[in-house]
């Protein structure tokens, strides 16, 4: 549990007199949700839980859940992530094991994993209490297993209770949505994300945490690699637009994860408007001179169609034809639009 999310656990604690069959956490990536949910998972099979809600930690039931082994419990997520530890990085966990292929691991969660809870829920249970199937993020789903998915939340097994997680409701089918209990886990105060990574020793904090847009584990996590260059070879782009840097930049970052790169530009573009509007910069103030002076110069339409594009491209990050050619339209675009 994270210091912010403490309102949210009391808020949730209301809920477990009439517990619903599934309850849609939903936040911006890299706030814990998925932290948050295996800590209410384990409470929710926890034999002897405490009076604010946690699991005691010392039950038959704890051990197991401890030991990633726990019988009446299960956790779904893509196969490209089921290496990492439950609850890292919001998105990932246990999959049944790795894949023997030699494709690359899947990114999507598919109807066969939807499929393999079939026998877990028709059994009965061996503690005599709930069963917990923990799905996330719910935007990995592919459409066969939506609605498969689907099927099972509008006729739920009794004694079983989904919790799942999504960084973006848009991305989720509505028939999903309306069969679920939304619960907000929203961003922390800047303050209080600051203070928290200071706590854990990181060095300039503040740019790291502004940089990723308020999240404090993305902030960690990057702050932990210690590499931030394909960050820097966007945002030295994007401050100075030109058409042959624009080729020898996604020439150069052609490998990076398309995802994050828009989320960048998304940012900057974010506080070019800004700073076009009002002179304010929320994500990157190391720019503050850059930003001002593309500002002066680029007009409110054209920066208004370079925000859609942004926002368009997105939408198909997760599956470019080629990644080279994404990441050249992106920033050819962009030239355009301040030039």
């Amino acid at each position: 549990m994270y210091p912010w999310q403490q309102a949210a656990w009391s808020q949730l604690q209301l809920m477990r007199e009439r517990m619903p069959h599934a309850i849609l956490f939903h936040g911006p990536q890299g706030v814990g949700k998925a932290d948050f949910i295996e800590a209410f998972a384990q409470a929710l099979l926890c034999e002897n839980v405490r009076p604010d809600g946690h699991a005691c930690e010392a039950c038959a039931s704890c051990g197991w859940f401890a030991q990633h082994n726990h019988p009446d419990y299960r956790r779904v997520r893509p196969e490209a992530l089921e290496d990492e530890p439950a609850g890292d990085g919001e998105e990932g966990a246990d999959t049944g094991g790795k894949s023997k292929s030699t494709k690359a691991p899947s990114k999507e969660i598919k109807i066969e994993q939807i499929r393999a809870l079939s026998d877990f829920m028709n059994i009965s249970t061996h503690r005599q209490g709930l069963r917990v199937v923990v799905l996330y993020p719910a935007e990995a789903l592919n459409m066969p297993a939506s609605n498969a998915l689907l099927k099972t939340l509008e006729e739920p097994p009794p004694g079983t209770v989904f919790l799942l997680s999504s960084n973006s409701l848009d991305r989720l089918l509505p028939t999903i949505l309306s069969r679920c209990r939304k619960f907000a886990l929203p961003m922390p105060s800047h303050a209080e994300a600051l203070a928290w990574l200071q706590a854990q020793g990181v060095l300039d904090a503040d740019s790291w945490l502004r940089e990723q847009g308020g999240a404090p584990l993305a902030a960690l996590r990057e702050a932990e690699s210690g590499s931030r260059d394909d960050l820097d070879a966007l945002l030295h782009f994007l401050a100075n637009p030109a058409v042959d840097s624009a080729l020898r930049t996604a020439d150069k970052l052609s490998k990076s994860a398309l995802p994050a790169l828009v989320s960048w530009q998304q940012r900057w573009l974010y506080d070019l408007f800004s700073v076009k509007l009002s002179g304010k910069i929320r994500y990157y103030p190391r720019y503050q001179k850059e930003l001002a002076a593309l500002a002066a110069r680029v007009h409110t339409a054209s920066l208004n169609r370079a925000i859609k594009g942004a926002s368009d491209r997105r939408a198909v990050a997760d599956h470019p034809l080629s990644a080279k050619l994404f990441v050249e339209d992106m920033l050819l675009e962009y030239t355009s639009c301040c030039t």
